[in-house]
């Protein structure tokens, strides 16, 4: 089961996805400041009725599931190697390889 941090987190990537800001999350699930701050601060334990309505604003379903069910996909859910390697990975990788080339060669 996430935590109360957990959730803020994913409340807080949401709303920096949609570029939106506080003020404007915050008018549209019809939140005070202080509530809104305590949501994505996830330190203050807020109401359901609350998580629902910032939910609906970042576009998101609050889903209750059974726990075997999320446990028939903790392989898949968990972080795992990127399928797609970063220009950085990728240059990395070629300068492992001049090296390993140059050790060859000696």
């Amino acid at each position: 089961m996430p935590t109360l941090m957990e959730l803020s987190a994913t409340l807080r990537k949401h709303a920096k996805h949609q570029q939106l800001t506080q003020d404007a999350l915050r008018k549209a699930a019809g939140l005070s400041k202080q509530t809104l701050t305590n949501v994505l601060r996830g330190d203050t334990d807020f109401k359901v009725t609350t998580l629902l309505a910032v939910a609906d604003q970042l576009d998101l379903d609050v889903v209750l599931i059974p726990k075997a069910a999320t446990r028939a996909f903790a392989n898949e859910l968990a972080p795992g190697k990127p399928l797609i390697k970063t220009r950085v990975q990728a240059a990395l990788d070629q300068v492992h390889e001049r090296i390993q080339n140059m050790s060859k060669d000696r």
